[in-house]
């Protein structure tokens, strides 16, 4: 069993003694995740694995807080706000924006590009974890998704 795997167990663990619900709540869906990860892969998760299924977490749970300040849901946006809190701490930790400008900049030197387009993995795996993807776009940029054509 990974260390941070362990590390969640034992939160959780100490989270009901002290009878702190959301804390509890949040703690059990990451385990669970784990657990049924674990299960996909048929083997124990490593230390990054655990970080990666924290990140899944804490970007769902950012997605939410987006869903329901549309639909001016304001005690929802506080309760999965203060799990996405719980959740970061066991996620990968997030580059700071001079450190992710520094990359993207050796990105494009490296590939030689001088105006927009998309590389697809250029620059991509220096830093794992380091950036979501939503940090990394341009502002207003919307995800592009090419559908694979059958067409001769």
């Amino acid at each position: 069993m990974s260390g941070l795997r362990e590390q969640v167990q034992r939160d959780l663990t100490e989270a009901m003694k002290a009878r702190d619900a959301v804390r509890v709540g949040a703690l059990r869906m990451l385990l669970t995740s784990i657990v049924n990860r674990e299960k996909e892969l048929r083997r124990e998760l490593t230390d990054d694995e655990v970080r990666e299924v924290a990140a899944r977490e804490v970007k769902r749970r950012t997605e939410s807080i987006e869903a329901f300040e549309r639909g001016a849901r304001a005690d929802l946006v506080a309760k999965e706000t203060a799990e996405r809190e719980i959740l970061r701490v066991y996620a990968p930790e997030q580059l700071p924006e001079a450190e992710l400008d520094r990359l993207i900049e050796e990105a494009v030197a490296e590939v030689g590009a001088t105006g927009p387009g998309v590389r697809p993995g250029a620059g991509a795996g220096d830093e794992r974890g380091g950036a979501v993807g939503r940090v990394v776009s341009p502002p207003g940029a919307a995800p592009e998704h090419a559908a694979a054509s059958n067409a001769p």
